[in-house]
């Protein structure tokens, strides 16, 4: 059974094929669909950009899909920047632009008081079925960078029962961890559990 990742994030895939294994099941990306529409993530929470991407993507391929959408909920900002974590600094913001901004954003706000969370949510959607998990991880936003390995927030996001950033952990580390590894791991359960019904009925 072939399943596409509705994602162009070449390293939001490559951690979603290193968490997400289901003997009998192959994980197929964008590239393999030719013409795949752009969607666009305007939804109020993970979850609606997470199907969205999921159920677009399936209703153009044919193909069950996977989706997630992440947001880095940070509590001396209220939340944010949340279902903006991609784009906090701007619609084309790169990793270091939005890590930049989160910095000086939180400049006066002491270690103590810069708790935060990192929420994902994963979707699959097939014709006969739609389901999803949430995978969320505690952790406090340092002052500066550490680390060189990761993405996105990790080099300033510090886990206290590690002792790391998430950009310190080798892959392996990270994802048995991690929000993503979470809410992907309990969806491959899930799925391991429900693939071969549908299989069956198709």
């Amino acid at each position: 059974m072939k399943l596409l990742i509705s994602s162009n994030n070449q390293d939001k895939i490559k951690e979603i094929r290193a968490i997400f294994r289901i003997p009998g099941v192959e994980l197929c990306t964008l590239d393999s669909v030719p013409g795949a529409p752009e969607v666009v993530e305007d939804g109020n929470t993970l979850y609606d950009n997470a199907f969205k991407k999921a159920s677009m993507l399936q209703q153009f391929s044919g193909m069950p899909t996977l989706a997630d959408d992440t947001g880095l909920e940070v509590d001396a900002l209220d939340g944010r920047p949340g279902v903006y974590s991609a784009r906090f600094a701007g619609e084309n913001a790169s990793y270091d632009d939005n890590v930049e901004k989160l910095i000086q954003s939180l400049r006066h706000v002491p270690l103590e008081k810069r708790t935060a969370r990192f929420r994902t949510v994963a979707v699959f959607v097939h014709p006969d079925m739609t389901c999803y998990e949430e995978g969320v991880l505690d952790g406090i936003i340092l002052t500066e960078r550490r680390g060189r390995r990761g993405f996105g927030y990790d080099p300033v996001f510090y886990i206290p029962a590690k002792g790391k950033t998430l950009a310190e952990m080798t892959p392996a580390e990270k994802n048995a961890v991690s929000h993503r590894g979470q809410a992907f791991m309990r969806l491959c359960n899930l799925l391991s559990k429900q693939l071969p019904s549908l299989i069956a009925t198709n």
